[in-house]
């Protein structure tokens, strides 16, 4: 019987390797040694240059320090990864096994694209309108081991080096400024809230307090009390006063020098720059913003259709638009506590755990949870999303729930939700990236955009195989859902690349789909804070669509979708470009009898 995981890789090189000539065989040994020590050195230095990535990783030896991200380390960290694609490039890609040629091709990918965006200096622009280096740290410790008093001592060490990041952020935001490299003013009155929610009276509130409120209980009462005395003054004197400096500054230098315009374009090298993120976060060569664009209005139009069968089936008597209204403010559609969403959102994700087996052969170890998401956080955050879990860490996977603003949080739209950030959806997806072992380090944890999240979205719709939906308002959400994400090819790419403001964005996706309005303007501003990922999630479900019907037509009777997902999913992420070879190779082995 053939190895399911290699099977899924496309695994040919034993078969190769018998057939090559031994000076072949020596010359592909060679250069896959060269290779494999590139990913190693790159590994080392991306664990080095990010402490806090190192930690989820389960790397313990840079748990006293937080990321240097003065402008000389940035550049630094460019000249490396040119370094890395130069020796990339002295090896001989055709000397290469076919995994090491996938490898290769993967590395080039990760490498290229992060040296070519790193030419922009995006890091003077180090956040987003619901993400960034100040919320980053918040939960630090969630990926820390605490049970030595050396492990207390290393957190309070990361904790003493707060300031230092803060205010070297801060500085890379002034020279935004005076690049005019900057957010749009319009979006960030929204983003004070989750600077001034750190700011706390006592330090024992803080989240930065956490991992003290649980000090193994073999420690003894002075070393307890020191520690937690210690951990206190940190966050008093270092860390609090960090977020005090950062609102000062947001709030009297950014805010008020930040640039009128909107989209990314109006930056300097800005179409090139929107150009080239479209091709990275699509994952596609030959992406450009007009032809996306296009392409969503089409299937901005296909959608429609298909959601007026809805109304048409619950006999709706009005127009789209009353319908939507009628969405928005009937209260059967809302709960009235913060429980009773995460219960439903729990009862969903359950739901759908009893179906995976049916259509996945390969389940992750890794568990999941259900979470608010906390409420700092909360007003200016997306309606849900995925955390995953850190390697050796000691919670599982969360699928975050927003519960602000319960009225602007329709149910109709929980299971389309939950089917995308649980699982079929990112949890699945993500956990068995981590457990692929036998790949490269960097392969399990390379999340191309368009893959994640156009597995998210495609998961959507396979929610109604798994008969999640469970009513016409149910269908009707989840194509909201659909649509949210066909618009966003025309409102990011209409922003960033054809002067839309943000009021025609805000119209356009309040008119296409029953999103609360909260969620359109909290979706609009996140597109408005990070051009072209938006654009990820549709492009990605297209390409799984189409594989889909591909391996369905050519291999009819034969074709089980359990191992056509485990095919798909057992590579860890690759690049659109590089899907139809892998579903190929998925293909040809069903045919000639060697798959399942």
């Amino acid at each position: 019987m053939v190895d399911r995981s290699n099977l899924a890789a496309g695994v040919f090189s034993a078969a190769l390797l018998v057939a090559a000539s031994p000076g072949a065989l020596g010359q592909q040994e060679t250069a896959g040694a060269e290779l494999h020590q590139l990913f190693a050195d790159e590994w080392d230095r991306r664990l080095q240059r990010d402490p806090l990535f190192a930690s989820s990783r389960g790397v313990t030896d840079y748990n006293d320090r937080l990321p240097d991200m003065s402008a000389a380390a940035q550049q630094r960290a460019l000249e490396e990864d040119l370094q890395l694609l130069e020796r990339l490039e002295a090896i001989g890609r055709d000397t290469l096994s076919p995994d090491d040629r996938t490898n290769y091709d993967l590395f080039e990918f990760v490498v290229g694209h992060r040296a070519n965006l790193a030419t922009y200096g995006s890091y003077r622009m180090p956040f987003t309108s619901d993400s960034g280096f100040h919320i980053r740290i918040q939960r630090m410790y969630e990926s820390m081991p605490f049970g030595t008093i050396d492990d207390y001592e290393t957190y309070l060490s990361r904790l003493q080096a707060v300031d230092t990041f803060f205010a070297q952020n801060i500085t890379n935001m002034r020279a935004g400024l005076a690049d005019g490299f900057t957010q749009p003013r319009v979006i960030l009155e929204g983003i004070v809230p989750s600077i001034s929610g750190a700011i706390v009276e006592s330090p024992e509130d803080s989240v930065f307090f956490t991992p003290l409120l649980s000090i193994p209980e073999y420690f003894s009462g002075d070393d307890a009390d020191r520690l937690r005395s210690e951990a206190a003054a940190a966050i008093a004197e270092t860390v609090i006063p960090g977020y005090r400096a950062f609102l000062q500054f947001f709030t009297d230098e950014y805010i008020p020098g930040a640039r009128d315009s909107l989209g990314a374009s109006s930056l300097e090298n800005g179409p090139a720059y929107y150009e080239d993120l479209t091709r990275f976060f699509t994952s596609l060569d030959d992406a450009h913003p007009d032809d996306i664009h296009e392409l969503g209005l089409r299937e901005v139009a296909r959608i429609r259709a298909e959601m007026d069968g809805i109304i048409e089936q619950v006999e709706f008597d009005g127009a789209f638009a009353e319908f939507i209204e009628f969405l928005r403010t009937d209260p059967q559609f809302y709960v009235d506590e913060p429980g009773q969403l995460l219960r439903e959102a729990s009862y969903i994700a359950k739901k759908v755990d009893g179906q995976m087996p049916a259509f996945f052969r390969t389940l992750p170890r890794m568990p999941y949870g259900v979470m608010a998401v906390p409420d700092d956080l909360a007003p200016n955050y997306t309606t849900g999303r995925y955390w995953s879990a850190p390697v050796g860490g000691r919670r599982g996977g969360y699928y975050m729930v927003n519960t602000y603003a319960l009225d602007k949080r329709p149910l109709y739209t929980l299971a389309a939700l939950t089917v995308h950030e649980g699982v079929p959806g990112h949890h699945h997806q993500i956990s068995l990236a981590q457990e692929l072992t036998q790949l490269p380090e960097f392969r399990q944890i390379f999340y191309p955009h368009a893959f994640g999240e156009g597995w998210g979205l495609y998961s959507e719709k396979l929610g109604i195989e798994m008969d999640i939906y469970e009513t016409p308002y149910d269908h009707f959400g989840r194509l909201s859902y659909e649509m949210w994400r066909a618009v966003r090819l025309v409102v990011d790419t209409g922003m960033h690349y054809k002067d839309w403001s943000r009021d025609e964005a805000l119209q356009y996706l309040a008119a296409n789909t029953a999103l609360s309005l909260q969620n359109v303007r909290t979706e609009i501003d996140r597109y408005i804070s990070w051009p072209g990922q938006a654009l990820a999630y549709k492009m990605g479900e297209l390409k799984f669509l189409e594989l889909r019907a591909r391996a369905t037509e050519e291999l009819g009777e034969a074709f089980d979708i359990r191992d056509f997902h485990d095919a798909l999913l057992l590579n860890g992420g690759v690049p659109l470009d590089m899907l139809d070879g892998v579903i190929d190779r998925y293909i040809e082995t069903v045919r000639t009898g060697e798959g399942p």
